[in-house]
């Protein structure tokens, strides 16, 4: 089990593998960062450098 914090704050989340990091991770960004969610100017490229960057952070943990 890793634990890794947000990429945003200090809240930490926990999971064996990324997938499950991120399944546990979604509620914690829907409620606290609610706007970055909802940001219509992301794109799909913007959201595979998220998921790429954040693979790597919890690969690293």
């Amino acid at each position: 089990m890793k634990t890794v914090k947000c990429d945003l704050c200090d809240h930490e989340a926990q999971g064996e593998t990324f997938e499950a990091w991120i399944q546990a991770l979604k509620p914690h960004y829907g409620e606290a960062h609610a706007d970055v969610m909802s940001d219509s100017t992301k794109t799909e490229a913007d959201m595979m450098n998220w998921m790429a960057e954040n693979k790597a952070r919890f690969d690293a943990a």
